[in-house]
C-alpha cells in the first residue's frame, strides 16, 4: 500500500520504517524547520521503566509547592487557563485511584515492549551506536522523600524491573560530583541515545535511501474520497493520495484528528532545556531529581538539563527565565555550574494527553486513518513500539501491544 505519514518526528520515523519493513510505500508529509519538535531538543531517554502516569500521587504531592513557584517545575500562564479548564477537569478524572490503575497497566504494557523494540529496529538499520546503555539514577535530596517513594519503587519491582537502592558510598564512587543527594536508586536497563536530533536525522536519511519520499508541506486535512485517502497540504502539489494515512504530527495533531469526528483533549506542556558543552556537569549517566521537575543526560553533542511543564500553548514566547531558574535549582546538585558560561536555551511542545496515554488507534470517521500521537514525555521511549502497533492497524493484525487503552475513542 501507499501510506501518508503526518509528521516526521520520532514516531512518525520509526513508523516509517516499520511500514517500509513491510513492504508498503511511505509518503512522509513534513514541512521541516519546525519550531519547537520534542524530537530536536529532548532528554533522550529510553524510560521503559516508568510506570506512573502524571495524575499519581507523587506529582499532586509536590503541585502546590510547583504551582506557588511562578519559575518552578510546573506553572500555568492565567491568560491560558480559559482554554487549558476543560484539560485540566480531564486530568482531575483521570485521578480516581481505578483510573491511576488502569493508566499503569496501559503504561507498563507498552514501555515493557518499548526497548526491545528499539534494540530491533536500530540493530536492523546498523544504528545501534546511538544506544548508550549505562542506566539511569533517581536521586532525593531529602531521605524522608526517598521513603515515601517505596510503595512506587516496589510495585516498578513487581512488574520485574530491577531497582538498586544506593548507599551513599556507592553513590559517592558512581557519581563523585553529585551533592545535597540523601538517597539514590539506579535502573541499570534503563538508557538513552546519543542526541536524539542526531538518532532523528539518521532515521530520516535512512528512510529516504530505502525508498520512501518527503514532501516538505503542513497538512491542512485529511479527506477520504475516490477509493483512498486524500492529505491536503499547503504545498505546490496540494494533495498527496494514498491508501492510508497515519496522523502523527505530535500537538499539531489535535484539528486533523477533530476533522476525522476524534475531539481529543491533546494539549501541549511546553518543556525547557539548557545544554552545556560535553562534560560540563561531570556526571556518567542520565540523573532524574525526584521532586525538582527536572533531569540531566550527559549527550554526545553536550550536557543537557530539561524539563518543567508550563501549559501556554503554542502562541505565547518561550520564558526562559524558567530554563535558568532551572539551572539555578541544579547548582544545589552540582556547585560547580555556577562558574560554567551560558548554555543553548530551547524549549518545545510536548503532546500531552490527561491520562499519560498517547492516542494510537483508528479514526472515528474512516478506519484507513490510523493515530499515533500524544506521547508526552515518552516520544522517544514508545516511538519503536507504537510504530509495530501502527504497522499492525494498518495491516488489520495484531500488533505487540494491545491498542485498545490508547483509542482515540476512549474520550
Amino acid at each position: 500500500m501507499r501510506i501518508a505519514i503526518i509528521g516526521a518526528g520520532i514516531v512518525g520515523l520509526a513508523t516509517a520504517h516499520a511500514l517500509l519493513d513491510r513492504g508498503h510505500q511511505v509518503v512522509l508529509v513534513e514541512p521541516g524547520g519546525k519550531q519547537g519538535r520534542p524530537t530536536d531538543g529532548n532528554a533522550g531517554w529510553i524510560a521503559h521503566t516508568d510506570i506512573m502516569p502524571l495524575t499519581s500521587p507523587k506529582a499532586w504531592r509536590n503541585l502546590p509547592r510547583w504551582l506557588m513557584d511562578p519559575l518552578g517545575p510546573l506553572t500555568i500562564r492565567p491568560a491560558y487557563l480559559p482554554q487549558l479548564t476543560p484539560w485540566l477537569l480531564r486530568f482531575l478524572l483521570a485521578s480516581s485511584p481505578s483510573r491511576i490503575k488502569a493508566s499503569i497497566g496501559a503504561i507498563r504494557s507498552i514501555n515493557g515492549e518499548a526497548l526491545p523494540a528499539w534494540k530491533s529496529l536500530l540493530s536492523s538499520l546498523n544504528l545501534s551506536s546511538h544506544l548508550r546503555e549505562k542506566g539511569i539514577l533517581s536521586v532525593w535530596r531529602h531521605r524522608d522523600d526517598f521513603l515515601r517513594a517505596q510503595e512506587m519503587i516496589e510495585r516498578q519491582r513487581r512488574f520485574g524491573i530491577e531497582a538498586q537502592a544506593l548507599s551513599p558510598a556507592a553513590l559517592a564512587e558512581m557519581e563523585p560530583v553529585l551533592r545535597n543527594v540523601e538517597a539514590a536508586v539506579l535502573y541499570p536497563d534503563a538508557c538513552h541515545v546519543s542526541d536524539p536530533a542526531w538518532l532523528a536525522a539518521d532515521l530520516l536519511r535512512l528512510a529516504l535511501e530505502r525508498g520512501a519520499v518527503h514532501v516538505a508541506a503542513q497538512a491542512l486535512g485529511i479527506d477520504p474520497r475516490d477509493g483512498g485517502i486524500h492529505v491536503r497540504t499547503d504545498g505546490a502539489g496540494a494533495e498527496v493520495a494514498a491508501d492510508r494515512a497515519v496522523v502523527s504530527a505530535g500537538i499539531w495533531s489535535r484539528s486533523l484528528a477533530a476533522q476525522l469526528g476524534d475531539r481529543i483533549p491533546l494539549d501541549t506542556e511546553r518543556g525547557y532545556n539548557a545544554t552545556y558543552p560535553q562534560g560540563s556537569f561531570g556526571i556518567g549517566r542520565p540523573i532524574m531529581f525526584e521532586g525538582e521537575g527536572f533531569v540531566t543526560t550527559p549527550l554526545d553533542t553536550g550536557d543537557r538539563v530539561g524539563g518543567a511543564v508550563e501549559f501556554a500553548g503554542l502562541e505565547a514566547a518561550p520564558n526562559h527565565r524558567r530554563t535558568d531558574a532551572m539551572v539555578q535549582r541544579l547548582t544545589r546538585f552540582l556547585p560547580h555550574l555556577e562558574s560554567e558560561p551560558p548554555a543553548r536555551r530551547w524549549m518545545g511542545f510536548r503532546p500531552s494527553i490527561p491520562d499519560s496515554l498517547p492516542v494510537i488507534g483508528r479514526a472515528r470517521r474512516d478506519r484507513r486513518v490510523v493515530y499515533a500521537f500524544g506521547h508526552g514525555h515518552y516520544g522517544l521511549t514508545q516511538a519503536a513500539v507504537t510504530a509495530q502497533m501502527v504497522a499492525g492497524l494498518v495491516e488489520d493484525r495484531p500488533g505487540p501491544v494491545a491498542t485498545e487503552p490508547f483509542s482515540a475513542q476512549r474520550f
